[in-house]
């Protein structure tokens, strides 16, 4: 099976939101500072963040990213496939301002969770900023035991991990589609993870 019949075969999983931004205006309130370190989740409003959501038994968000200071600017580092910057894009780790990252009418709901324990925020952000940089391609396999590829969630565990954070457990969600089966770790586990503190919610 290629791996674009694979992909359309699993579109409710874990996957970014699909159609225009709007301008620069955001969902989180101008008085909120974000930090590096923080775990941001979003929802959108397109066919597949729904069926992430719905296949996210409980769960409201359909995609998460990770907080990162790049030359003084905070930006948000995300694994995400099907929003490419240019012709040719490849699905890839990302970094995104956080105002295009909740843009109004692109994002319908958003939370801000903050890492307990600050200093292990920041070598997350920094582990984060690691794999960006290496070019790191979106893993279609959703295979979270190769980390030459990430998908989105995979992505923030793994960078807690490297800074000797266990955001999740080792149970992973099974997403039974066919053809195919995916066992994969899903926004909600990432959110109610005990290592993160809530700082913002909106969900409409």
């Amino acid at each position: 099976m290629t791996k674009r019949i694979r992909w359309m075969l699993c579109l409710t999983l874990l996957v970014g939101c699909h159609g225009r931004q709007a301008a620069d205006e955001s969902l989180l309130p101008d008085t909120l500072q974000l930090q590096e370190g923080d775990v941001v989740f979003r929802r959108c409003s397109g066919l597949t963040s729904r069926m992430v959501v719905h296949s996210d038994t409980g769960g409201v968000f359909s995609h998460v990213g990770i907080v990162v200071d790049s030359a003084g600017q905070k930006m948000i580092v995300h694994a995400v496939p099907e929003e490419p910057d240019y012709p040719g894009d490849p699905d890839r780790v990302k970094m995104t301002r956080p105002e295009a990252f909740y843009a109004k009418g692109y994002a319908l709901a958003a939370a801000v969770r903050r890492p307990r324990n600050p200093q292990a925020g920041r070598r997350a952000a920094q582990k984060a900023v690691e794999v960006y940089r290496r070019g790191t391609l979106f893993d279609h396999d959703f295979d979270d035991s190769d980390t030459s590829r990430m998908y989105c969630t995979e992505l923030i565990v793994h960078a807690y991990r490297a800074a000797g954070i266990e955001l999740t457990d080792s149970q992973r969600h099974e997403v039974r589609l066919p053809l195919v089966n995916y066992r994969c770790i899903m926004p909600s586990q990432v959110l109610q993870s005990s290592e993160l503190q809530p700082i913002y919610m909106f969900n409409p």
